[in-house]
Protein backbone atom coordinates (compact mmCIF):
# COMPACT_ATOMS: atom_id res chain seq x y z
CA UNK A 1 0.00 0.00 0.00
CA UNK A 2 1.25 3.25 -0.73
CA UNK A 3 0.50 6.47 1.14
CA UNK A 4 1.27 9.86 0.95
CA UNK A 5 1.37 12.44 3.75
CA UNK A 6 0.93 16.04 3.45
CA UNK A 7 1.45 17.60 6.70
CA UNK A 8 3.40 20.77 7.25
CA UNK A 9 4.61 19.67 10.67
CA UNK A 10 8.10 18.21 10.03
CA UNK A 11 8.58 16.80 13.12
CA UNK A 12 4.77 14.99 13.35
CA UNK A 13 5.40 14.11 9.42
CA UNK A 14 8.42 11.95 10.58
CA UNK A 15 7.10 10.17 13.49
CA UNK A 16 3.97 9.07 11.53
CA UNK A 17 5.79 8.19 8.42
CA UNK A 18 8.10 5.69 9.95
CA UNK A 19 5.46 4.24 12.45
CA UNK A 20 3.54 3.31 8.69
CA UNK A 21 6.59 2.13 7.13
CA UNK A 22 6.82 0.22 10.41
CA UNK A 23 3.27 -1.31 9.35
CA UNK A 24 4.36 -2.31 5.63
CA UNK A 25 3.23 0.67 3.68
CA UNK A 26 5.30 2.88 1.44
CA UNK A 27 5.32 6.64 2.18
CA UNK A 28 5.62 9.73 0.46
CA UNK A 29 5.79 12.93 2.26
CA UNK A 30 5.22 16.73 1.50
CA UNK A 31 5.77 19.12 3.58
CA UNK A 32 2.85 22.05 1.99
CA UNK A 33 -0.23 21.93 -0.37
CA UNK A 34 1.58 22.20 -3.65
CA UNK A 35 3.98 19.80 -3.40
CA UNK A 36 1.70 17.76 -2.02
CA UNK A 37 -0.67 17.82 -4.69
CA UNK A 38 1.97 17.87 -7.32
CA UNK A 39 2.93 14.02 -5.76
CA UNK A 40 -0.77 12.84 -5.85
CA UNK A 41 -0.93 13.75 -9.44
CA UNK A 42 1.97 12.03 -10.93
CA UNK A 43 1.98 9.13 -8.55
CA UNK A 44 -0.85 6.46 -7.55
CA UNK A 45 -1.66 6.62 -4.08
CA UNK A 46 -4.36 3.85 -2.27
CA UNK A 47 -4.71 6.45 0.66
CA UNK A 48 -3.42 10.64 1.22
CA UNK A 49 -3.36 11.51 4.62
CA UNK A 50 -4.14 15.31 4.12
CA UNK A 51 -3.47 17.99 7.20
CA UNK A 52 -6.13 20.68 6.62
CA UNK A 53 -4.31 23.90 7.55
CA UNK A 54 -1.45 23.68 4.95
CA UNK A 55 1.20 26.58 3.59
CA UNK A 56 0.91 27.71 -0.04
CA UNK A 57 -1.96 26.02 -0.77
CA UNK A 58 -4.80 25.42 1.85
CA UNK A 59 -5.58 21.77 2.81
CA UNK A 60 -9.42 22.16 1.70
CA UNK A 61 -8.33 23.37 -2.04
CA UNK A 62 -5.60 20.42 -1.90
CA UNK A 63 -8.97 17.84 -1.01
CA UNK A 64 -11.09 19.60 -3.38
CA UNK A 65 -9.02 19.21 -6.40
CA UNK A 66 -8.07 15.60 -5.50
CA UNK A 67 -11.77 14.65 -5.42
CA UNK A 68 -11.87 16.06 -9.16
CA UNK A 69 -9.16 13.32 -10.12
CA UNK A 70 -10.74 10.60 -12.72
CA UNK A 71 -8.93 8.33 -9.86
CA UNK A 72 -9.18 9.63 -6.59
CA UNK A 73 -7.15 8.19 -3.61
CA UNK A 74 -9.27 7.86 -0.66
CA UNK A 75 -8.30 11.03 1.37
CA UNK A 76 -8.04 11.07 5.17
CA UNK A 77 -8.09 14.56 6.20
CA UNK A 78 -6.43 15.68 9.46
CA UNK A 79 -6.46 18.42 12.25
CA UNK A 80 -6.27 20.23 15.14
CA UNK A 81 -9.75 20.88 15.26
CA UNK A 82 -12.23 18.08 16.11
CA UNK A 83 -15.41 19.93 16.60
CA UNK A 84 -18.57 18.17 14.71
CA UNK A 85 -18.94 21.12 12.13
CA UNK A 86 -15.43 21.21 11.34
CA UNK A 87 -15.72 17.36 10.68
CA UNK A 88 -18.92 17.76 8.83
CA UNK A 89 -16.92 20.44 5.85
CA UNK A 90 -14.82 18.44 6.01
CA UNK A 91 -16.51 15.27 4.59
CA UNK A 92 -18.07 17.66 2.34
CA UNK A 93 -14.76 19.03 0.74
CA UNK A 94 -14.48 15.37 -0.61
CA UNK A 95 -12.84 13.74 2.45
CA UNK A 96 -13.49 10.17 3.34
CA UNK A 97 -12.37 9.88 6.67
CA UNK A 98 -11.45 12.42 9.73
CA UNK A 99 -9.18 12.60 12.47
CA UNK A 100 -8.48 14.95 15.02
CA UNK A 101 -5.03 15.56 16.07
CA UNK A 102 -3.44 14.26 18.49
CA UNK A 103 -4.34 10.54 17.50
CA UNK A 104 -2.64 6.96 18.25
CA UNK A 105 -0.85 5.75 15.61
CA UNK A 106 -2.67 2.26 15.94
CA UNK A 107 -5.97 4.22 14.94
CA UNK A 108 -4.61 6.12 11.97
CA UNK A 109 -3.20 2.04 10.40
CA UNK A 110 -6.71 1.12 11.31
CA UNK A 111 -8.31 3.67 9.23
CA UNK A 112 -6.04 3.35 6.62
CA UNK A 113 -6.36 0.11 5.81
CA UNK A 114 -10.24 0.55 6.39
CA UNK A 115 -10.15 3.17 3.81
CA UNK A 116 -8.07 1.07 1.30
CA UNK A 117 -10.96 -1.64 1.70
CA UNK A 118 -13.05 0.64 0.37
CA UNK A 119 -11.58 1.83 -2.78
CA UNK A 120 -12.63 0.85 -6.21
CA UNK A 121 -11.48 -2.66 -6.40
CA UNK A 122 -12.63 -3.49 -2.99
CA UNK A 123 -9.89 -6.19 -0.91
CA UNK A 124 -10.84 -8.41 1.70
CA UNK A 125 -9.61 -8.15 4.93
CA UNK A 126 -8.08 -11.83 4.51
CA UNK A 127 -5.95 -12.92 1.47
CA UNK A 128 -5.44 -16.48 0.58
CA UNK A 129 -4.64 -18.64 -2.63
CA UNK A 130 -4.71 -22.39 -2.30
CA UNK A 131 -2.70 -22.58 0.98
CA UNK A 132 -1.13 -19.08 1.36
CA UNK A 133 -3.24 -16.78 3.69
CA UNK A 134 -2.32 -13.03 4.19
CA UNK A 135 -3.75 -10.76 7.26
CA UNK A 136 -3.25 -7.01 6.50
CA UNK A 137 -4.52 -6.16 9.90
CA UNK A 138 -2.18 -8.01 12.18
CA UNK A 139 0.14 -8.27 9.03
CA UNK A 140 0.92 -12.18 9.33
CA UNK A 141 1.27 -14.24 6.88
CA UNK A 142 1.14 -18.28 6.57
CA UNK A 143 1.22 -21.32 4.25
CA UNK A 144 -0.19 -24.22 5.32
CA UNK A 145 -0.67 -22.65 8.89
CA UNK A 146 3.16 -22.02 8.80
CA UNK A 147 4.12 -18.57 9.73
CA UNK A 148 6.13 -16.55 7.10
CA UNK A 149 8.94 -14.75 8.29
CA UNK A 150 8.24 -12.06 5.78
CA UNK A 151 10.06 -8.20 5.52
CA UNK A 152 7.82 -5.47 5.22
CA UNK A 153 8.28 -5.47 1.04
CA UNK A 154 8.07 -9.03 0.74
CA UNK A 155 4.77 -8.86 2.66
CA UNK A 156 3.51 -5.59 1.03
CA UNK A 157 4.51 -7.84 -2.35
CA UNK A 158 2.84 -10.94 -1.77
CA UNK A 159 -0.58 -8.81 -0.48
CA UNK A 160 -0.82 -7.02 -3.87
CA UNK A 161 -0.37 -10.59 -5.82
CA UNK A 162 -3.14 -11.84 -3.48
CA UNK A 163 -5.08 -8.48 -4.44
CA UNK A 164 -4.79 -8.72 -7.80
CA UNK A 165 -7.20 -12.33 -7.74
CA UNK A 166 -5.04 -14.40 -10.12
CA UNK A 167 -4.48 -10.88 -12.73
CA UNK A 168 -0.69 -10.28 -13.94
CA UNK A 169 1.15 -7.51 -11.96
CA UNK A 170 4.07 -5.76 -13.94
CA UNK A 171 7.16 -5.26 -11.95
CA UNK A 172 6.48 -1.46 -12.58
CA UNK A 173 3.23 -1.75 -10.96
CA UNK A 174 4.90 -2.98 -7.92
CA UNK A 175 7.55 -0.40 -7.40
CA UNK A 176 5.11 2.33 -7.70
CA UNK A 177 3.17 0.63 -5.08
CA UNK A 178 5.47 -0.99 -2.22
CA UNK A 179 8.17 1.59 -3.37
CA UNK A 180 8.62 4.82 -2.48
CA UNK A 181 9.48 7.58 -5.02
CA UNK A 182 12.93 7.88 -3.69
CA UNK A 183 13.52 4.24 -5.17
CA UNK A 184 15.68 4.24 -8.22
CA UNK A 185 13.03 2.88 -11.39
CA UNK A 186 16.33 1.22 -12.68
CA UNK A 187 17.12 -0.81 -9.63
CA UNK A 188 16.86 -4.63 -9.53
CA UNK A 189 14.73 -4.69 -6.02
CA UNK A 190 11.24 -6.28 -7.44
CA UNK A 191 13.31 -9.02 -9.01
CA UNK A 192 15.16 -9.82 -5.81
CA UNK A 193 12.23 -9.26 -3.33
CA UNK A 194 9.99 -11.76 -5.50
CA UNK A 195 13.39 -14.34 -5.69
CA UNK A 196 13.80 -14.08 -1.59
CA UNK A 197 9.86 -14.46 -1.06
CA UNK A 198 9.48 -17.64 -3.08
CA UNK A 199 11.92 -19.11 -1.10
CA UNK A 200 9.75 -18.33 1.85
CA UNK A 201 6.62 -19.93 0.64
CA UNK A 202 8.53 -22.74 -0.17
CA UNK A 203 7.00 -25.38 -2.51
CA UNK A 204 5.43 -26.00 -4.73
CA UNK A 205 5.72 -22.43 -6.22
CA UNK A 206 3.28 -20.14 -5.59
CA UNK A 207 4.47 -16.61 -7.56
CA UNK A 208 4.28 -16.99 -11.09
CA UNK A 209 6.62 -15.47 -13.87
CA UNK A 210 4.72 -14.11 -16.98
CA UNK A 211 7.90 -13.39 -19.20
CA UNK A 212 7.80 -9.84 -20.46
CA UNK A 213 4.28 -9.17 -18.38
CA UNK A 214 5.05 -9.73 -15.03
CA UNK A 215 4.09 -12.02 -11.95
CA UNK A 216 0.84 -13.46 -10.67
CA UNK A 217 -1.07 -15.81 -7.94
CA UNK A 218 -3.45 -18.03 -9.14
CA UNK A 219 -6.27 -17.75 -6.56
CA UNK A 220 -7.69 -20.39 -7.07
CA UNK A 221 -5.20 -22.67 -7.22
CA UNK A 222 -5.09 -25.71 -5.09
CA UNK A 223 -2.16 -26.33 -2.29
Amino acid sequence: MRVLIIEDDERLADVVARGLRQSGMAIDVALEGESGLEKALVNRYDVVLLDRDLPRLHGDEVCRRLARLPETPRILMLTASGTLDDRVEGLSLGADDYLAKPFALRELVARIRALARRSAVSTPPVLEAGDVRLEPGPHRATRGGRDLRLTRKEFAVLEVLLGASGNVVSAEELLERVWDEHTDRMTNVVAVTIMTLRRKLGAPPVVETVKGAGYRIETGAAP
